[in-house]
Parts: structure tokens; C-alpha cells; sequence
């Protein structure tokens, strides 16, 4: 029988089609698609490859000098402006305030034809040291409110170049999806006296039914409430508000357990499209002891339709259980 089930930290209800669920291989992608590695390793009109740079939109490398790790550039066509003064007008029922924050590019790696399940767990480290670098830096302008650090890969993820690269967007608001988790984080913590993520966590581990993969530092399950197959959080086991006050020690550990994740995705489900979103918590409320910083990682293996567009809600048609049973069968 289907069942409505609940995120306590979103406060969101999927429901579990359980009558219509799909065997977790189902969601493999077509025999017929090129994985990231079958295609080129250099393509000479990507602005991503070595010998390509487009140096005038160059903000770091690393490192400094010779051949290059990573680079961030700032993006050929950026969601907001990096110059400029942060105006805000109210008027009537209109409110706007002027388009000013960051919108950057990290390349991850100089070959074209790789991504995060590929690389070594040493180059997984270098990217997220990347992240964290950058969104230190960009914290320091008082505009900022808000970092968010994503990567789309593949097309229907949204990605529009194959070379491996993420983004890192600085706003001066923080979202309203934000400050609803932050909210039901705070609701939590007033009733229990406890994170609500580091609750979740708790149980994820005494259940041990959903979790993929796990060191000292992290650990990486299907949500009990998964809004689509597939659907992972990776949560610190130390509680913290910021994904820039994790340690050296932890991004090591991230490192060993997302690349351990999104090489089950790959070898199990073919190289699948996905979105990958570090969910911290606002730049000037550090030290939160409600939130707690985690990174989010949804295969775009089903889509959305009407009914999720119409109530808010999402139909997920694989069983959480099921596909961490399947992903934690993947050899790697």
C-alpha cells in the first residue's frame, strides 16, 4: 500500500507509490548513452581545457603555478554583478534590491572527459578545498548573505558543457528555502532541545537501513522521506552550521564518501544525471546550533509533472530502503 512519508527536517511529504515501485536498476540510463569517460579527453572549443583559458575571467587557480588542479573563473554570464552598491526599494506591494553578489565557475580537473566518480579521492579533496576557499573569500563582502555551492551534471541537470566544473553563486538575500529549514530547524530545536539533523542522523545509523556509505567524519543515506529514487544527504557527524568551519581532517572524510557515492551512481545506474548542493547555513549565522550543514545529491532519474508542480508534493516511485539495498550492492 502507498504511504505519505515526512522529512522532520523540511517538514515536505513524498509519497511512496509503493504499488507502482520500480526495480532501483530500472533507473539505469539507456545502454546507448556515452558515459563521461567514452567521450573526448580534450576538445579544442571548450573554455574548460588546458591551453583554453580565458584568463581575463580567471579569479584563482591552483596551484598558483604550472599545470593547473583547478581553476575558478568568474562566470561568461553571470546571474548577478559583482560591482555595485546593495540599494533595496519599497514600494507598495514592490520590493527589489539591486542584483550585486558573485557568480563563479570552479573547473575541477584540466581533462575534459572526467567527473567526481572518476577522480582520486585526493582530487575530490582539492575541488571541495576549492569551494571552501572561495566561500571564505567571498563571506568577507558585506553584501553577502547567502553562498550556494552546486554542480549540474549532465543535460537534464541542467549542465551545458560535459567538462567537470561546479558553481559557486554569492547572494545578497538568503533564500526562502533557507530560512523554511531554518525555521523548522529552530521549531525542533525549541521542542527537543536537539538538531534535528543530527536527530535524523542518529536514527539513520542505529537503523543502518538506508545508509550508503560512511567514515569517522560522514555519512551518506537515502532519506527515510526521499522526494525521488535515489535522493542521498551527507551529513557531518560533527554538528556544525557552516560548511566553512569544516576541517581539514573532514574534508578528506567528505571526500572519501561523496566519491564513494557518485561511483555507485555511475557503475549502478549508468552515469546519471545529477545535481549536487552544499546546503549551508547563512554566512553571518555561523554558529547555529539548530542547523547543521549537509550536501545533497538527486540522480535525475524521474521527473517531475503536475501533481508535484500543483501541490508541493513529490511521487517517488522506488522505495528509499530499496535503492540504498541496490546502491550499497555496487561494487566500487
Amino acid at each position: 500500500m502507498p504511504e505519505l512519508r515526512q522529512n522532520l527536517a523540511t517538514r515536505e511529504w513524498v509519497i511512496i507509490a509503493s504499488e507502482r515501485a520500480r526495480r532501483p536498476n530500472a533507473f539505469s540510463a539507456s545502454e546507448q548513452r556515452l558515459l563521461t569517460e567514452e567521450h573526448n579527453s580534450y576538445e579544442p572549443d571548450c573554455p574548460f581545457c588546458v591551453g583554453n583559458e580565458e584568463l581575463d575571467l580567471e579569479v584563482e587557480r591552483f596551484p598558483a603555478n604550472g599545470a593547473w588542479q583547478t581553476r575558478v573563473v568568474q562566470n561568461k554570464y553571470p546571474a548577478l554583478a559583482k560591482e555595485g552598491a546593495l540599494t533595496r526599494v519599497f514600494n507598495g506591494v514592490q520590493r527589489r534590491i539591486a542584483g550585486v553578489g558573485y557568480h563563479e565557475v570552479v573547473i575541477e580537473h584540466p581533462r575534459h572527459n572526467t567527473t567526481l566518480a572518476l577522480m582520486t579521492p585526493d582530487e575530490v579533496q582539492i575541488v571541495l578545498k576549492t569551494f571552501q576557499r572561495r566561500g571564505i573569500e567571498i563571506s568577507k563582502d558585506h553584501r553577502i548573505e547567502h553562498i550556494i555551492y552546486f554542480k549540474n551534471h549532465g543535460a537534464t541537470a541542467g549542465a551545458s558543457l560535459l567538462h567537470p566544473h561546479s558553481q559557486i553563486i554569492g547572494l545578497p538575500v538568503v533564500p526562502s528555502s533557507i530560512r523554511r529549514r531554518i525555521d523548522e530547524a529552530r521549531r525542533y530545536f525549541d521542542d527537543t532541545g536537539q538538531c534535528v539533523f543530527c536527530s535524523m542522523l542518529e536514527d539513520e545509523l542505529a537503523q543502518n537501513e538506508r545508509i550508503v556509505a560512511m567514515n569517522e567524519h560522514f555519512a551518506a543515506f537515502v532519506l527515510y522521506a526521499a522526494l525521488s529514487p535515489f535522493h542521498i544527504w551527507i551529513l557531518p557527524r560533527r554538528h556544525s552550521a557552516s560548511f566553512l568551519q569544516a576541517q581539514p581532517d573532514e574534508l578528506a572524510g567528505l571526500a572519501s564518501v561523496l566519491r564513494d557515492v557518485v561511483r555507485k551512481f555511475y557503475f549502478g545506474l549508468r552515469d546519471p544525471d545529477y545535481n549536487l548542493i552544499i546546503r549551508s547555513g547563512p554566512v553571518k549565522e555561523p554558529g547555529s546550533v539548530y542547523f547543521h550543514w549537509y550536501v545533497s545529491l538527486i540522480p535525475r532519474v524521474n521527473r517531475a509533472a503536475g501533481f508535484e508542480l500543483g501541490s508541493g508534493m513529490y511521487i517517488n516511485p522506488a522505495l528509499p530502503e530499496a535503492s540504498a539495498d541496490f546502491l550499497r550492492s555496487i561494487e566500487i
